[in-house]
């Protein structure tokens, strides 16, 4: 993909409303095949479902919007360490090029990682993605960790529903200014806000 591919490696005021509606469709197409809830936050031509990112990865190639890949820097609380990391989320790769994205999104991010002298990069996938997820951490780049719950909060405030949500996911950690020996040890990640 990388070869046939541009990378637009942006702040988020720099995108445009044509970005975002871009963006929107994007991820109603990536993600609505996977649950229809899935796709509803952005329906409305929004091109964030939780927390927004500060950063973007975006690889386009002749159809449009390839590959996406949102940033975040944020405190987490691993067991009872507050963590600097920069969160990646709001992964997504066009059905039509599955199989060759997280790699390439990672990579086209790791400057800006590096930009941004954090530890650490952190993210959560679903158990359904631990595959695809070993496939990219064979060469030591990422590692991912199991049993952790990670707890966040709602994206938005519902009286019929908890401020919180505490998921069993697969944690992705890439150590980017520290050793992995010194990520700390908890069996709970409290996000301190939504979801990338």
């Amino acid at each position: 993909m990388s070869s046939e591919v541009r990378w637009k490696i942006c702040w988020e005021n720099e995108l445009e409303a044509s970005d975002h509606a871009e963006l929107a469709d994007f991820f109603c197409k990536t993600y609505g095949p996977t649950g229809a809830f899935n796709a509803k936050p952005f329906e409305t031509g929004r091109s964030w479902g939780g927390a927004r990112p500060e950063r973007r990865a975006i690889a386009y190639d002749s159809r449009g919007v390839a590959s996406h890949m949102g940033l975040l820097r944020r405190f987490i609380k691993v067991g009872t360490t507050d963590l600097l990391v920069a969160e990646l989320g709001l992964y997504g790769v066009r059905p039509d090029l599955e199989g060759l994205g997280i790699a390439h999104s990672v990579r086209a991010m790791a400057p800006v990682l590096q930009e941004l002298n954090v530890p650490f990069a952190f993210g959560t996938v679903r158990h359904a993605m631990r595959n695809h997820m070993e496939r990219y951490c064979r060469d030591g780049t990422a590692n991912i960790m199991t049993g952790l719950r990670v707890r966040s909060t709602l994206p938005d405030a519902h009286s019929d529903l908890p401020a919180t949500r505490t998921e069993d996911v697969l944690v992705l950690v890439v150590p980017v200014g520290r050793p992995m020996t010194e990520w700390p040890a908890g069996s709970l990640i409290e996000r301190n806000g939504s979801e990338l």
